[in-house]
């Protein structure tokens, strides 16, 4: 149904440039001389094609830290009318095997904890690992998804060559919330109370919302407490040595899941 190819041409990278305009509402989009340099030195960009229009990309570019390359996975953009349908999942699959190709063992991408569409992606399906959380890792940004919040992120681990990402993941642990989840007079959840977090090996759950975007347009002071409580909260979790292997899906809320990080075999 869908054509998922490399990305090789300045012609297709100025439909990348377009279709970035409309996923994330933006004016200026990534210039293509940059993602044209990108993809001469190491990177890769990944087109999901349906009849002939790009309707999804991935661009990553190369990447270094502590002695080690990388493949970081900067953007991943769906086409408003073809989300939710898998798409997303097949352009990383297709990333993956390109990076493989050309020697990557890693690659690395942020997402914003708050939007779980992008994490039960980036966990349940791809089986990414999340050990490191960035306070407003890109500043005050202006994009119709960000806007008028501290632009906080995950960062993800994917270990492409790794058999964890091929094995399955089961939870037979008991999984204890950190937070207590009440709903206010609009009928939209907010942490009631949060509890405390003692690293004994159980796992624990992080609750948020289904749909962060919903409580954004008409709650601001909410959508800031929700930041500004799942900050908290997992940064608590990342400093006693857990990290968040996977979202569980709910009616009105999903739950981050985390494990002792020296349980995973990777």
């Amino acid at each position: 149904m869908y054509d998922i190819r490399e990305i090789t041409t300045m012609e297709e990278l100025l439909q990348v440039q377009a279709l970035e305009k409309i996923v994330w509402q933006v004016t200026a989009p990534v210039p293509t001389h940059q993602t044209l340099t990108a993809l001469k030195n190491g990177g890769i960009v990944i087109g999901a094609y349906h009849q002939q229009t790009l309707i999804g990309f991935s661009y990553g570019f190369a990447g270094f830290r502590e002695g080690k390359s990388y493949l970081c996975s900067h953007m991943l953009g769906i086409h408003p009318d073809y989300r939710s349908q898998g798409i997303g999942a097949l352009l990383k699959h297709k990333q993956k095997e390109v990076a493989i190709i050309r020697g990557y063992e890693v690659m690395v991408w942020t997402f914003d904890p708050l939007e779980t569409r992008n994490g039960y992606l980036n966990l349940t399906k791809l089986h990414g690992v999340c050990d490191t959380y960035i306070e407003n890792c890109y500043g005050e940004m202006q994009d119709g998804f960000n806007k008028g919040l501290p632009s906080d992120r995950f960062e993800v681990n994917w270990h492409i060559t790794s058999p964890y990402i091929q094995q399955t993941q089961t939870f037979n642990h008991n999984i204890t919330a950190v937070f207590q989840i009440a709903h206010t007079k609009s009928h939209h959840l907010y942490v009631q109370k949060a509890h405390p977090v003692i690293a004994t090996g159980e796992y624990y759950s992080v609750p948020v919302p289904k749909d962060f975007q919903d409580i954004k347009a008409q709650d601001a002071a909410l959508a800031l407490d929700w930041r500004l409580q799942t900050r908290a909260a997992i940064q608590n979790l990342l400093a006693q040595d857990y990290v968040a292997v996977a979202v569980k899906q709910h009616t009105a809320m999903n739950d981050y899941i985390f494990v002792p990080k020296h349980q995973l075999e990777i």
